[in-house]
């Protein structure tokens, strides 16, 4: 079996409030491959997004280790993880956070140009992304020009743009109406399938969470996994 693209291994995390320590993860450990999809789940406050950004290198854990593409990353200093991050790492949230004064194909070529791209070259990418995504007539137009659904497919292209072997995804459909969800979601499991993209995305959306490759809980500061996971985390 091919080595996982993201390997989180042992990883723990404390949070202190005055005297008392929260324990968000105790030896949480989780691997993915090339190509696969998995979803994360549990309840408001388990903790799913500071997972998403150790996994992305934006936090450090107390314990434990972060492997992106082989390398243990936890060691390095934040010049190396800012360079893993651009080169490696694409991240989509539940709000596109796109800067509202540039068009959707200037969002899709920025992160390219700030790793070095030069720009016809960027912008050509970024069009052919948003093509995939079903965007090129409306490649020029502003995130305020543009409905929920293809603000967030605009996002997804961002994420893209750099060729990432992770993509972390946090409830990226959360803010979408059912048909725009389901539409949005194909688009982003198609791509991560023909790129080879390893992803985790956080979500509450059981529906789609059936639909990803595997489905993990976070509860109790740990990865489950298994038959039993949905019925689980149903019942917390």
């Amino acid at each position: 079996m091919e080595n996982p693209v993201l390997s989180l291994r042992g990883i723990r995390r404390v949070y202190t409030q005055g005297e008392e320590e929260l324990r968000i993860f105790e030896d949480a450990s989780l691997d993915i491959r090339a190509g696969e999809m998995v979803a994360l789940v549990g309840p408001s406050g388990s903790g799913k997004s500071s997972l998403l950004h150790i996994a992305g290198l934006l936090e450090a854990p107390q314990a434990g280790q972060v492997v992106i593409s082989g390398r243990d990353c936890v060691s390095l200093d934040d010049g190396q993880r800012t360079e893993v991050r651009r080169n490696e790492v694409g991240f989509v949230y539940q709000f596109h956070n796109l800067l509202p004064e540039f068009s959707a194909v200037e969002n899709v070529v920025l992160p390219q140009m700030i790793a070095g791209v030069p720009r016809r070259k960027a912008e050509e990418f970024a069009l052919y992304l948003l093509g995939r995504m079903g965007l090129a007539a409306r490649a020029k137009h502003r995130p305020a020009e543009l409905s929920g659904g293809e603000q967030q497919r605009v996002a997804i292209a961002r994420a893209l743009a750099n060729n990432p072997h992770v993509l972390l995804a946090d409830e990226p459909t959360g803010n979408l109406d059912p048909k725009t969800s389901h539409m949005v979601f194909s688009e982003l499991l198609e791509v991560c399938r023909t790129q080879g993209v390893a992803a985790l995305v956080a979500t509450h959306n059981l529906d789609l969470a059936s639909h990803m490759d595997r489905v993990v809980l976070l509860h109790d500061g740990k990865l489950l996994e298994g038959s039993e996971v949905v019925s689980t985390y149903q019942s917390l």
